[in-house]
């Protein structure tokens, strides 16, 4: 079984509402779902996944807690010890044009630091009115096309964990 850090930073709700159809995902596709807040995990938490799922509300990119939280792993960094690693990011917002994008390019910058490999979400007729390539998001409310983008995507971070782990020598 593939377990996956769910680590996600909330201010208004609406991370932590994409955080639960992510989690969602993670159990449906067969996973073990570590969930933490920002404010509960430690860099070692790390060490103890096959894969993440990082989430961040939309405050003009990342919350400045997740930002120091992911400073605070350069150790990891480092060693390298995280490479290979699939991950996935998502982001909420309360405005479509408020830096959605962005927020998640910034979770992603912060995952290829570690060496980690990026899973996005394929295109769909529904990416017209909810989700991007980069990961899962939400504006202004959590509607039932934002869960179904953020359960797909913890469930192929998940997908990704598992066929990793089971090639492992």
């Amino acid at each position: 079984m593939a377990r996956i850090l769910l680590l996600y930073d909330s201010r208004g709700g609406l991370t932590a509402r994409l955080a639960d159809a992510v989690e969602a995902g993670i159990r449906e596709a067969g996973g073990e779902c570590l969930r933490r807040t920002v404010g509960e995990a430690v860099p070692s938490d790390l060490l103890a996944c096959d894969g993440l799922v990082v989430g961040s509300p939309n405050w003009s990119g990342v919350t400045g807690r997740l930002k120091q939280w992911f400073d605070d792993s350069g150790d990891l960094w480092e060693s390298g010890e995280l490479a290979g690693l699939p991950a996935g990011a998502f982001t909420a917002g309360f405005s479509r044009s408020a830096g959605t994008e962005a927020t998640l390019l910034q979770l992603l910058h912060l995952l290829l630091a570690h060496g980690m490999l990026v899973v996005g979400l394929p295109w769909s007729e529904r990416m017209r009115r909810s989700g991007s390539y980069y990961g899962a998001t939400a504006h202004g409310d959590v509607t039932p096309d934002d869960e179904d983008q953020a359960r797909a995507l913890g469930a192929r971070v998940t997908e990704f964990a598992r066929r990793l782990r089971a090639s492992r020598p």
